[in-house]
Order: C-alpha cells, then sequence, then structure tokens
C-alpha cells in the first residue's frame, strides 16, 4: 500500500494471531499501555477485516455491525480489550454509535445480562424502599425506614437525597452523578405525586381523630399522643412529621410535677400574668389555631428575652430561639413554615405590613410567591402559629392586632435578686421534664372538659378562651383565666386608645356631647382642634378625608368599648358619606353579669302621614317605660350640623333664626306632639335618642316656644327654663 503507513500494537504479552489496525490518527497519537510500532512503506498487508475498518465506517456508519465485522469486534474485546479500546475510540471519532456497539458486542459475546443500567435506573430501583406519598400543594414525601423507626422527609430535601446517595453507594461501592441523582429525583417526585396517596405533614405539632400528637423530635422519631384519657410516648405516630433545621428534641416527659415550678423561672408578680402566660403556652399545645401573640414588655433588665426562650423550651426547642423580625412577608411565613412556634426578640415597632401579617398568622392566612424560574407556577405557604414579641415600648399599636394578643408587662428585676443565666438553665433542665408533663396533664383535662366548655360572652380569639377555661381546672380554679383575661383585654383597649392619636381625638371630642354627625371633610378640623398642636402637624396624624375614613374604621371597635360609637352611611341624591359619632355611656366589664333587662313597654306605632312616632321619648328611670319615671330634655349645641347659607343638611330648611312668626303661631292654640315634632324640624332642630334621654341638637339655641312645646307633650317641662340658661 504505496503512500500509507502502516501500524501494529504489540502488547507487553502478545498474543498469536493479533491483528494490525488501521488508524488515521498521527504517529504521535498515544496508547494505554501498549506500544505502537510502525512498518515502512511497502510492507505486507494484513487480511485482518478490521485493518481498514475505520475508514470504511467514515463512509459506512453501518459497516461494524455487519455480522462478520461484529463478530471479529466481539473476539477483539475478548482477546485484548485495551485494542479493542483503542479501536471503539477511533470509531467514535467518525461517527460510529459506540453505545450501541457495544450492546451489539455484548450480546454476539453471549453475554445478554452485562449491559449495566444506567445510575439513575439504578436509584429509582433503589428508591422503592421509600413509601412515597404527597401533599395537598403537591409536595413529594417519603417514609424511609432507618435503624427500626419511621422518618419522613420531603423528596427535595437534604435528607432525602443524602439516604439515596447512601443507598447507591452501599450497593455499588461507587457515587452517583449529579446528573443521574437529579434525574433520578425527578422521576421519584412525579410518582409521588400521581402514583401515591395524599396525606397531611406537621411540624412539631399534630392532630388525628380527636388525638393530638407532640414530636419530640429526638433520633428514634417518637411522639407523644394525648387524648381525653391521658398521655403517652409512642415509636410509630400515625401522624407524619416534617423535621426542619434547627429542631431541637423535648425531654421525655414525667409525670407528678407541677405547673407551679415554672413560676419560679419567670418573672411574674401577679397571678394574673402567670395564669395568662400558661394559658397561652397551652394553646400552642393544639394542632390548629387560632393563636395569641403573646406581647411582653417592660424596660430592659425585665427577663424578656429569658421569659420568650424559656416558654419556646417547652413546647418547641430550637437552636435559634429567638430572632428578629423579618423584612418582608415572604421570609415570616418562611419561617412559620419551618417552626411551630416563632418568638422575635428586641422589637422597637411594628410597621402596618407586618403587624397585618402577624394578624394573619395568629388567625390562619396564606402567602403567595411566584416560584423562581417559572412565569405561572406559585409556591404557596399556608401557616397559623403562636408568636411571641417582646420589646421595651409598647409596639403593638394597631386596634386588630391588639385584639388577637396577651400583653404582659414584666417589671425589672432588682439586682439583689439577679442570678446567673448558666445557673437558671440548668435548674430549668432538671425541672423541664416535670414542668412538660404537668401542662401534658392539663391538655388532657382541655380535651376532655372543651366538647361542654361554654362562656358568658365570646370574645375575638374565642377559640382560645373556650380552650384556656376548658384547661384551666387541672391547675387552677375554675374563673381564673376569664377574670385574668377579661382585665387584660380592658387594659389593652385604654393602652390602644392612648396610643392611636385618631382614636384618643375622638374620644376628646366626644367628651362633652352626645352626638356628632358629618363628613370626614368636617371632621378633620374638628379633631385637629381637641389635640396639641404638634399631634396635627406630625406625620402619623391623617392629612386627608380618605386616610381619617380609614383611621375612624380600625379604632371603631376599641371606641366602641369605651361608649363611642361610630358610624358610617350615605345621604343624599349625592350619597355623601356621612360619619356619625354617638357617645353613650361605657359597656359593662366583659367578666361582669348580665342579668335580663326589665320589659319595655309597647312601642307606639308611626303615623303613616309622615313617619314619626306618636311619641318617640323615653324615659329615664330602671331601664323600663313604665311611665312611672320623669322625662328629661335635654338640649345639645351641634355647630357642625348646618350647611353654608343656614341650611340644615338633612331637611335643607333654613335654622331656627328664620321662623319668628312659626314661635307666636305655636303659641297661638295648642298642638299635637306630632306638629311639634314637624315644627323642631321646620327650625333646624335635629332630635335623637342617646340613652334615656331626648336630645334637641341645633347650632343655636332653640325658641323658647318649641321648647315648651316639647316638653308639654313630654308631660313636664324641662328642670331648667331653657330660655334663661344657656344649651349644654
Amino acid at each position: 500500500m504505496t503512500g500509507n503507513n502502516r501500524f501494529s500494537i504489540r502488547n507487553q504479552e502478545r498474543r498469536a494471531g493479533t491483528p494490525a489496525v488501521r488508524s488515521r490518527r498521527p504517529a504521535s497519537a498515544p496508547s494505554l499501555c501498549e506500544e505502537i510500532t510502525f512498518a515502512g512503506t511497502g510492507a505486507e498487508e494484513s487480511s485482518d477485516p478490521l485493518e481498514r475498518l475505520v475508514d470504511k465506517t467514515a463512509g459506512d456508519p453501518g459497516a461494524p455491525f455487519e455480522p462478520a465485522m461484529l463478530e471479529r469486534i466481539a473476539a477483539l474485546k475478548k482477546e485484548n480489550f485495551a485494542a479493542y479500546e483503542l479501536l471503539r475510540s477511533q470509531l467514535k471519532e467518525v461517527g460510529c454509535r459506540v453505545t450501541m456497539l457495544d450492546r451489539a458486542v455484548d450480546e454476539d459475546n453471549g453475554d445478554k445480562s452485562s449491559t449495566s443500567p444506567s445510575q439513575a435506573d439504578i436509584l429509582i430501583e433503589l428508591a422503592q424502599a421509600a413509601a412515597l406519598f404527597h401533599t395537598s400543594e403537591g409536595a413529594g414525601f417519603a417514609d424511609l425506614k432507618i435503624s427500626g423507626h419511621r422518618e419522613t422527609w420531603p423528596t427535595r430535601s437534604k435528607g432525602f437525597r443524602w439516604w439515596l446517595a447512601r443507598s447507591f453507594f452501599e450497593a455499588t461501592g461507587s457515587a452517583p452523578s449529579s446528573e443521574a441523582l437529579q434525574s433520578a429525583l425527578n422521576v421519584i417526585e412525579a410518582k409521588a405525586h400521581f402514583d401515591a396517596p395524599e396525606r397531611v405533614v406537621h411540624v412539631r405539632v399534630g392532630g388525628l381523630d380527636g388525638r393530638l400528637y407532640l414530636d419530640l423530635c429526638d433520633e428514634s422519631w417518637r411522639a407523644i399522643e394525648i387524648d381525653a384519657s391521658g398521655w403517652r410516648v409512642i415509636d410509630n405516630p400515625p401522624v407524619r412529621f416534617r423535621r426542619a433545621a434547627g429542631m431541637k428534641a423535648l425531654p421525655s416527659p414525667v409525670s407528678g410535677g407541677s405547673v407551679e415550678t415554672l413560676r419560679s423561672f419567670l418573672n411574674v408578680r401577679t397571678d394574673a400574668l402567670f395564669v395568662l402566660a400558661v394559658s397561652w403556652l397551652l394553646a400552642g399545645f393544639r394542632d390548629c389555631g387560632p393563636y395569641p401573640v403573646l406581647v411582653l414588655s417592660g424596660e430592659q433588665g425585665s427577663a424578656k428575652s429569658s421569659f420568650s426562650a424559656l416558654l419556646r423550651a417547652l413546647l418547641d426547642p430550637n437552636t435559634a430561639p429567638l430572632r428578629a423580625l423579618p423584612r418582608e412577608d415572604r421570609d415570616l411565613f418562611i419561617a412559620a413554615n419551618n417552626g411551630h412556634l416563632l418568638a422575635f426578640d428586641n422589637v422597637s415597632g411594628l410597621r402596618d405590613w407586618i403587624s397585618d401579617t402577624l394578624c394573619r398568622l395568629a388567625t390562619g392566612g396564606g402567602f403567595a410567591v411566584r416560584q423562581l424560574y417559572t412565569d405561572q407556577d406559585e409556591v404557596l405557604f399556608d401557616a397559623c402559629r403562636p408568636v411571641i414579641l417582646n420589646g421595651i415600648e409598647d409596639i403593638v399599636a394597631r386596634p386588630d392586632l391588639a385584639d388577637r394578643a396577651v400583653f404582659l408587662t414584666l417589671e425589672p428585676i432588682p439586682e439583689e435578686r439577679r442570678r446567673p443565666e448558666v445557673e437558671i438553665w440548668a435548674e430549668f433542665e432538671i425541672e423541664r421534664p416535670r414542668i412538660l408533663g404537668a401542662l401534658l396533664d392539663a391538655v388532657v383535662e382541655g380535651l376532655k372538659r372543651l366538647p361542654e366548655t361554654r362562656l358568658p360572652l365570646l370574645p375575638r380569639m374565642a377559640d382560645f378562651a373556650l380552650w384556656a377555661t376548658a384547661c384551666e381546672t387541672a391547675i387552677w380554679p375554675a374563673g381564673a383565666f376569664w377574670s385574668a383575661y377579661c382585665s387584660n383585654r380592658d387594659e389593652a383597649v385604654e393602652g390602644v386608645i392612648e396610643a392611636d392619636q385618631v382614636a384618643a381625638a375622638v374620644r376628646a371630642l366626644m367628651a362633652e356631647r352626645l352626638r356628632w354627625t358629618g363628613t370626614a371633610s368636617q371632621l378633620l378640623p374638628a379633631l385637629a382642634g381637641v389635640v396639641d398642636e404638634r399631634v396635627a402637624k406630625s406625620k402619623t396624624w391623617p392629612d386627608d378625608a380618605r386616610v381619617l375614613s380609614g383611621r375612624l374604621r380600625r379604632a371603631a371597635a376599641f371606641l366602641r368599648k369605651v361608649g363611642v360609637e361610630i358610624g358610617f352611611t350615605k345621604a343624599g341624591r349625592a350619597r355623601t358619606r356621612i360619619i356619625s359619632i354617638t357617645s353613650a355611656p361605657s359597656t359593662a366589664p366583659e367578666n361582669a353579669g348580665f342579668p335580663p333587662s326589665a320589659p319595655s313597654a309597647d312601642i307606639p306605632k308611626s303615623n303613616p302621614v309622615n313617619g314619626f312616632a306618636a311619641l318617640p321619648l323615653q324615659t329615664v328611670g330602671n331601664g323600663a317605660d313604665d311611665g312611672s319615671a320623669t322625662p328629661v330634655l335635654t338640649v345639645r349645641a351641634n355647630p357642625m350640623e348646618l350647611e353654608a347659607g343656614g341650611r340644615c343638611r338633612r331637611c335643607g330648611r333654613k335654622s331656627a333664626g328664620a321662623i319668628p312668626t312659626g314661635e307666636a303661631q305655636l303659641e297661638d292654640a295648642p298642638v299635637s306632639a306630632t306638629q311639634a315634632l314637624k315644627a323642631a324640624r321646620d327650625a333646624g332642630i335635629v332630635l335623637g335618642i342617646a340613652g334615656d334621654d331626648l336630645v334637641l341638637e341645633a347650632s343655636e339655641p332653640p325658641p323658647a316656644a318649641i321648647l315648651d312645646l316639647l316638653s308639654g307633650q313630654m308631660g313636664t317641662r324641662s328642670a331648667a327654663d331653657p330660655a334663661e340658661s344657656p344649651p349644654s
């Protein structure tokens, strides 16, 4: 073969008959453990069919798969594997499908089972040992049998990846590639979603069929089962728990302890504060909310952080028990998704958005965000968790969060009573199993008594109040919680109103009147007139009617509890928004009894002509309209009732100063109650009922004749001559 170079491969132990293989590689091409020698031009050519296989395959990719050629390649693989690998690499360079060639060679050698499965196939096969399932959100989970106990891991978690990689190493003695592991996980998650049942996965606390389960988070994955008959530690709970990073183990509870032991570790001076702290902690043992927000306040040195950490150590211990408030909703819900109890330390203030998010977290709410690297998919977070906030200042200022909170004010600890933190925690660790056992006894009592537990009133956090009342008889006398909780809520109302500039201004405005009616634009300067100029010019003061309306709606619930009722209506053809503020006697405390009221007198029927009641007057006395009490006529000034021009906003008529002749006409002849009320309306006087008084609102002293007529219809005159005494 003139012009061509030939080379032969000589192994260190060359066998007879080993063919020479033609190559298109240059003479400097490397070989593995072989020696390549070139023959000169004109050497004798070999008749071996493999000699020109590479050149032939470049023009015909099917050449290596011819039966004779395939048989020769199979023989080469058996006789000289190094030469086979070299030939294989050369064939690959010219476009041969060497994977299919390997399979064909193995079949030709009669070893049809020698084709090894891929790493991904092995991983998928190993995953058959796990019991797969999915949650309602579509996340895949796997139950693994490890050292005789069951563990539950998300299929995308590090724990499951580690288990799968370890299983692969034990089966093959090698490590799987990242690509094979990712491919296998995709298939495993799909099988969990489509071929496995749906289950609920809990974090620390779960429930099933009227029983509660508390995850001990120990190495054996044990849990505490609680029902109305008692509590016990079990090895394989029927509910699934998920372990998040940072979760620490609870001690095995011990019977015979007392909750009072906990009091020596908490800085509480009164029985009411201790009752509320333990009641909040007992609520955390439930598998569902709502959970109140525990707000700890006090000056520095009052052990607020230790208080928070001790409570968390009894329910949901963590390597980072106290954290800073997150900066966005997403981070807060991620923290709630990875822990049962959240404790935030040294909070200086709450912005509006974090206050609203904490409200959703207390009573249950969700958060959705777009999944990364997608345009349509969302990641959903749905959680309801107990939360602890502690800070020096009064950090809760919005009524909606305050209505969901329990407030504890801690007293500073004198220096002579301080103890080293290491000493306190050492003693606490000794007592923690017995304290936990005593708390579980109270939970058992709560499960037993909850179905028949009733309260005189249901507050905003009704489920929490019912649960704490059901549990209390295992620790305190009946009624201890309700008394402490009602007092705490009354104090919270006063504190929030004082912290809310608008609520405090409305309360001051209504201190000397019974009713105010007008628009938000008219109310804004009226409120500014009763507050300090510095407050009215501050950034937190509402600067327009829309903001004021929103602030009034938020404060309405707490103002109602102190006797100030705010109503919103629309009047006139223009549907003008009207705000009506009524000041009434303060409501009775929530823990007071509520005897049945006396029966009311028959309500007179309305006049079908003008719609006025024949005698719409309410007497002052024992609350029953029996006619024996003395009626009282009250006149209140209301300068905001009239619009510009002296016309009444409601009826559009002129004020009292425009009807001098009406007085003489009314004095000339007796009139009925209907006529007297009509005359008062024509005079620009607005009539209303406040408690047991008939209230006349006018921008100026009403005419004496009208007052006489109204007093005459009531059967008596007012206590003082209205013509001589100024309006109150």
